[in-house]
C-alpha cells in the first residue's frame, strides 16, 4: 500500500519553491548542470507561459472595460444583469487563455515528461527540480483554464435551463434544453479536470520532497488523469455514435431530385389532357368542314374557336411545365446540397471526436494508468512508456485543436472578406473588408462565426420546410416541403424533439414570429451529433 500523503501548508510550499530556486541558482553559479539544454528549455517554457497568461488576463480586462453590447447599445447594456456580465467576462477570459492552454497541453507538458524521464535516468537532481517547477507552471495554467471553463459552462447550463423552462415547447425549447445538457456535462467534466490538474500540481510540488511523498502524489495524479481521460473518451464515443446515427438517417432520405419525378409526372398528365382536347377539337373541325347545311359556317367557326382555345391550353401547359421544371430543379438542388452538407458535418464530427476524443483522451487515460502503476511500484512515475503515451495523446488532441482553430480562422476571414457568399437571399450584403482587416478578424479567436455556410444552409432548409405563410415559401411544392421536413426530423428537430404533435409542429413552421428560432435550431442541429 502507498504511504499516506502529508498535507503541506502554504508556508511550506513557499519555502519549497524558494529552495528550488536557490538550488537552481546554485547549479548555475557552481558546478555546470548535466543538461544545460534541458534547463534552458524549462526556463523558456515557464517564462513564456507566465507572460502569455498575464497577457490573456490583461486582454480580458481590456475587452470588458467600456465595451458596449454588440447588438443593443447603451440601453441594452443597462438591462444586462450582473450574472450575464460576469459570464461574458469569464467567457472572454477563458477564450484568451485557450491558446496558452493549447501550447501547454501540446508542447510544454509532454516536454516536461520527457525531461523528467531523462532526469530520473541520469539521477540529475537539478534537472528534476527544474522540470518539477516547469510542470507546476504548466498544470497551473491548465487548472486556470479548466476552472474558468467549468464556471462558464455551469452558468450557461443554468441560463439555458431557465430558457427551456420559459419556452415549454418548440424550437427554442429544444435548443435551450440541448445546450443545458451539453453545458451541464461540460461543467461536471471541467470540475473533474480541475481536480486532476490540482493533483498534477501536487505531484510536481512533491517531487523535491521524500520519495514516498512523491510516489503517493504521482499515484494520485495518475489515477485522476486516467479517470478524467476515460470519461472524456467515453463521452467522445457517445458523440461519435450520435453523429453516425444522424448521418445514417439523413442518408436514408435519398436523393430529393427523385421527388420531383412524381410532381412533374402530374404536370405532364395535365399537358396530355390538353393535347387530347386539342386533338378532339381538330377532329370536330374536320367533321364540320364536311358537313352540309345552313349551320355549316356557324359550326366551323365554333370548332375553330374551340381548337384555338385548346391549343392555347396546350401552350400554357407546356410553358407551365418548363417553368416548373426549372423552379423545382433549383429547389431539388438546394435540398440536395443541404443534405450533402448535413452528411459532411456529421462525418467531420465523427473524425474529430474519434481522433481527439476517443483516441487522444483514451491514450492520455492509458498514460495516467501507467503513471499510477509506476508510482506504486517504482516510487516515481518516470518511465518511457508513460511518457510516450502522454506525448501521443497530447499530439492527437493538439492536432484536432489546431485543425479546429484553422477552420474557424478561415471562416472568420471569409465572413469579412466575402460577405456576399453566404448573405441571406434578397438582403444586401455588407461591404467587403480589406485583406488586412479580414485577417485581423480571422485572428479574433474568441469570436464565433455568425454569417457562414452553416447559417446559410439553415436558412435554405427552413425556406423549403416552412409553410406557405412564410415569405418566399408559398410556391414550394407539397412534395418538396415534405422532403425538407423529413430532413428536419432526421436532424433531430422533429415534433417529438420539440414536444409537439405533428400538426402543432407544422403550424410552428408557418409562423413568421418563430422564423429566427427555427433557423437557430436548424443551425445548431447541423453542427451537433
Amino acid at each position: 500500500m502507498s504511504t499516506p500523503a502529508h498535507r503541506t501548508s502554504p508556508r511550506q510550499s513557499t519555502t519549497l519553491l524558494t529552495s528550488v530556486r536557490r538550488r537552481q541558482e546554485g547549479n548555475r553559479a557552481g558546478s555546470p548542470p548535466r543538461d544545460p539544454v534541458g534547463h534552458a528549455l524549462l526556463q523558456l517554457q515557464s517564462s513564456a507561459g507566465n507572460r502569455a497568461t498575464a497577457a490573456a488576463v490583461q486582454r480580458a480586462r481590456n475587452a470588458d472595460k467600456g465595451k458596449e453590447p454588440e447588438n443593443g447599445g447603451a440601453s441594452a447594456g443597462a438591462k444586462r444583469n450582473y450574472r450575464d456580465r460576469i459570464a461574458a467576462l469569464l467567457d472572454r477570459f477563458k477564450k484568451n487563455l485557450e491558446p496558452v492552454d493549447t501550447f501547454v497541453k501540446g508542447a510544454q507538458t509532454p516536454a516536461n515528461a520527457g525531461l523528467a524521464q531523462q532526469a530520473a535516468a541520469t539521477a540529475d537532481e537539478g534537472l528534476k527540480h527544474s522540470s518539477a517547477a516547469s510542470g507546476t507552471s504548466a498544470a497551473s495554467a491548465n487548472l486556470l483554464t479548466e476552472a474558468a471553463g467549468a464556471v462558464v459552462s455551469g452558468m450557461d447550463a443554468y441560463k439555458n435551463m431557465k430558457a427551456a423552462t420559459t419556452h415549454k415547447t418548440g424550437a427554442k425549447h429544444h435548443t435551450a434544453r440541448k445546450k443545458a445538457t451539453t453545458k451541464g456535462t461540460d461543467a461536471v467534466i471541467g470540475a473533474a479536470g480541475s481536480g486532476s490538474y490540482s493533483a498534477a500540481i501536487a505531484k510536481e510540488a512533491t517531487k523535491v520532497q521524500k520519495a514516498a511523498d512523491a510516489a503517493v502524489a504521482s499515484e494520485a495524479s495518475g489515477v485522476a488523469s486516467a479517470s478524467v481521460g476515460a470519461v472524456k473518451g467515453i463521452r467522445a464515443a457517445f458523440r461519435v455514435g450520435g453523429a453516425a446515427r444522424k448521418y445514417q438517417r439523413v442518408k436514408e432520405l435519398g436523393d430529393p431530385r427523385l421527388v420531383e419525378v412524381a410532381s412533374l409526372a402530374r404536370l405532364n398528365e395535365s399537358r396530355e389532357h390538353a393535347e387530347w382536347a386539342a386533338a378532339e377539337a381538330y377532329v370536330a373541325l374536320d367533321a364540320y368542314w364536311k358537313h352540309e347545311g345552313e349551320e355549316r359556317l356557324e359550326l366551323v367557326a365554333e370548332a375553330i374557336d374551340a381548337a384555338w382555345e385548346a391549343m392555347g391550353e396546350v401552350r400554357d401547359a407546356a410553358e407551365s411545365i418548363q417553368h416548373a421544371e426549372r423552379k423545382r430543379e433549383r429547389e431539388a438542388e438546394r435540398l440536395a446540397r443541404a443534405q450533402e452538407y448535413a452528411k459532411k458535418k456529421q462525418l467531420t464530427k465523427i473524425g474529430k471526436e474519434t481522433v481527439g476524443g476517443v483516441l487522444g483522451e483514451s491514450t492520455k487515460a492509458a498514460a495516467g494508468v501507467v503513471t499510477a502503476v509506476a508510482a506504486g511500484t517504482a516510487g516515481l512515475a518516470s518511465n518511457p512508456v508513460g511518457w510516450g503515451l502522454a506525448g501521443a495523446g497530447a499530439g492527437l488532441v493538439l492536432g484536432v485543436t489546431l485543425y479546429k482553430a484553422l477552420r474557424a480562422a478561415t471562416k472568420r476571414y471569409e465572413e469579412k472578406r466575402h460577405p456576399e457568399r453566404w448573405a441571406p437571399e434578397g438582403e444586401a450584403p455588407e461591404k467587403a473588408a480589406s485583406r488586412g482587416d479580414s485577417l485581423k478578424h480571422a485572428l479574433t479567436f474568441w469570436k464565433k462565426v455568425s454569417k457562414g455556410e452553416r447559417q446559410a444552409m439553415a436558412r435554405e432548409i427552413y425556406a423549403l420546410a416552412a409553410g406557405p405563410g412564410i415569405p418566399g415559401s408559398a410556391d414550394t411544392t407539397p412534395e418538396m416541403r415534405e422532403s425538407a421536413r423529413a430532413l428536419l426530423v432526421a436532424l433531430k428537430a422533429g415534433p417529438a424533439d420539440h414536444k409537439l404533435d405533428p400538426e402543432a409542429w407544422a403550424q410552428s413552421l408557418d409562423d413568421p414570429a418563430k422564423t429566427a428560432g427555427w433557423i437557430s435550431e436548424i443551425a445548431e442541429q447541423l453542427a451537433s451529433g
